[in-house]
């Protein structure tokens, strides 16, 4: 069976990126998730770390019995030569992705690539799961925390954020004040 590589930002790990591991997984025996933005300064587009967006996946795909090694690539601003960059830390293999910009640019360069239809990216997307986080950020209260992420969000990525709250109360600190809820 092939490598596949699965490349994604990760901000942070929610259930489109599980499904688009699940499926990598029914490709190929040796998957790589390449984690891009690795240097970003924390921000509200990107609150949490390379190292714990690492833990995430890795925590997540030992939940799912999937073996993954992983990587951290750090951005060039170059789509042209992004696949060139990222190869250099991935490796050559067969690309799965859901996202048809970054299916082009490795088309473009040579590789294979499965495209995964998403059924419900519009509710997946990075920036919509961190502004739910960002909403939930000043509420203390585990339990509808859980609640409303389970549609979102893997439960060992939950408990993950359950386990330390400031992982997800800096979502209040990084960028517009929002009143907390009491």
């Amino acid at each position: 069976m092939a490598k596949i590589v699965v490349l994604g930002r990760f901000q942070p790990l929610h259930n489109g990126h599980a499904h688009l591991i699940t499926v990598a997984a029914e490709h190929g025996d040796e998957i790589t998730v390449a984690i891009g933005s690795s240097e970003a300064p924390e921000s509200t587009d990107n609150p949490w770390s390379a190292e714990e967006r690492s833990e995430m996946v890795t925590l997540w795909a030992q939940g799912a019995g999937i073996e993954v090694e992983v990587v951290c690539i750090s951005d060039i601003d170059d789509p042209p030569n992004w696949v060139a960059h990222a190869s250099r830390f991935h490796g050559e293999g067969v690309l799965v992705t859901s996202d048809a910009t970054t299916a082009e640019l490795y088309r473009d360069s040579g590789w294979k690539v499965i495209e995964i239809t998403m059924n419900e990216r519009q509710n997946l997307e990075g920036w919509r799961v961190r502004e739910t986080l960002k909403m939930l950020s000043t509420i203390d209260d585990d339990e509808a925390f859980a609640s409303v992420m389970e549609n979102s969000l893997p439960q060992v990525i939950i408990e993950w954020f359950l386990a330390d709250h400031y992982r997800v109360y800096r979502m209040s600190t990084l960028g517009p004040d929002i009143e907390p809820v009491v």
